[in-house]
């Protein structure tokens, strides 16, 4: 999901990083541990459902409908004021399907937003859990190999002690 949004600005990326991040999340301060970074990893990877999933964020929904609402009147209100005239000369019937339609929208595109910055705010601790346990890789170069290797390691049984060393050597071998 988060592949999608690299359109979005510099200058509103930064304001989601600095505004409604910190006030929509609550961030851990405590390094993640490594099986949870793998697992975290291997579920972004993989593209499944975030939410709940990983440790070291709790996610404020009234925090996030107050800015959703707050950025959907600062988009909605500007075209509605302009055609105010025009929607005042409509039929009733045909207001009330807009008003369906609009609703719709409102919850769907609530939806969208709430995913968007989950998976903003999992990026963010993946790259912070990635740079405590795998410091001398790059992250966007290797966190797909992780995950691959990870998933072996599931299916040959690696113990939990023995992981990270399989992992690091698996990741070591395919460097050369």
């Amino acid at each position: 999901m988060l592949r999608i949004f690299t359109w979005i600005p510099t200058y509103s990326r930064r304001i989601m990083d600095e505004k409604i991040i910190p006030y929509v999340f609550t961030l851990s301060d405590s390094p993640m541990l490594f099986r949870d970074l793998l697992r975290t990893n291997k579920m972004y990877q993989d593209g499944l459902k975030l939410e709940g999933n990983i440790p070291g964020f709790r996610f404020s929904v009234g925090k996030s409908y107050i800015v959703f609402i707050a950025l959907w009147h600062i988009i909605m209100l500007p075209p509605a004021a302009l055609f105010h005239a025009k929607l005042i000369k409509i039929d009733c019937h045909l207001l009330i399907i807009m008003a369906v339609l609009f609703t719709g929208m409102f919850f769907a595109m609530y939806a969208i937003y709430k995913e968007y910055l989950i998976d903003l705010v999992a990026h963010q601790i993946l790259k912070r859990g990635w740079e405590n346990h795998f410091p001398h890789f790059d992250y966007d170069l290797h966190a797909g190999d992780v995950a691959k290797i990870y998933s072996e390691a599931l299916e040959k049984e690696i113990p939990h002690k023995e992981l990270q060393l399989y992992i690091l050597e698996k990741l070591v071998e395919g460097k050369k």
